[in-house]
């Protein structure tokens, strides 16, 4: 996604490590600030969805409105990153946090299957689990381009497991799955750090670095969200 701007840097106006340091902190906390401000949202949705059962009806119950929300999201996810050059950063902001929205109220279900204290300490293994990969990414000095793309491969065949198991319903292969969902969002996490590092030091146009800042937030997330989901089905049991 980077190399598509890396023909619109502009030279850069300062020297020195002090001064790229400087500029590579101010793009990492607005990305982590943004990554936590969705992460609240999806909590408040999935709280406030799973606490009303009409809602829960009206969105679990109703065919159409559950696709529908299925469908949106997928296309966000894929319009966002696509369109972002021809949009505001406050409209990528927005598109981020409507998204993040979306996922909460999905995850609402969760409430119904897992008794709560397992979706806290979940949520505090996630933490952990992600505060570290995410430490290692920023300060390793190795270079994670291979293993993101190996990892890339994996997740894309994850997916396609994950279909085929919707037919099987086969204990054992869930378990698989959520093991290697695990691994390989453990590995992106380090990976899209690097990445967001990379670019928070580059010296790209001002509005350009905030959209990007925006949708490395949105990845960080979305590794955040899906490492929470797959530990959850392996330590999370179950309301019975």
């Amino acid at each position: 996604m980077y190399d598509n701007y890396q023909n619109r840097q502009t030279p850069p106006p300062y020297y020195g490590e002090a001064a790229v340091a400087r500029q590579t902190s101010s793009v990492m906390k607005r990305v982590y600030v943004r990554m936590c401000i969705g992460l609240l949202v999806s909590a408040f949705c999935a709280l406030g969805v799973a606490s009303s059962p009409a809602a829960l009806s009206f969105i679990f119950g109703n065919t159409i409105v559950f696709w529908g929300m299925i469908i949106a999201m997928f296309a966000m996810a894929i319009m966002i990153p696509v369109r972002m050059h021809k949009m505001s950063s406050g409209t990528v902001l927005v598109l981020f946090l409507v998204y993040a929205a979306l996922m909460g109220t999905f995850m609402s279900s969760i409430f119904l299957v897992y008794k709560l204290s397992a979706i806290v300490s979940t949520f505090f293994i996630t933490a952990g689990t992600f505060g570290a990969m995410s430490v290692y990414g920023y300060f390793t000095k190795a270079d994670l381009t291979k293993m993101g793309s190996f990892l890339m491969m994996a997740l894309f065949g994850l997916i396609i497991a994950m279909v085929v198991n919707i037919f099987m319903h086969s204990a054992a292969m869930g378990y698989i799955i959520s093991c290697a969902g695990v691994l390989i969002f453990t590995g992106l996490t380090a990976w899209d750090t690097q990445n967001t590092k990379q670019l928070a030091a580059a010296n790209l146009d001002p509005a350009l670095t905030d959209k990007l800042a925006t949708m490395s937030a949105m990845n960080l997330y979305l590794d955040f969200i899906n490492l929470f989901l797959f530990i959850l089905r392996i330590f999370g049991g179950n309301r019975d």
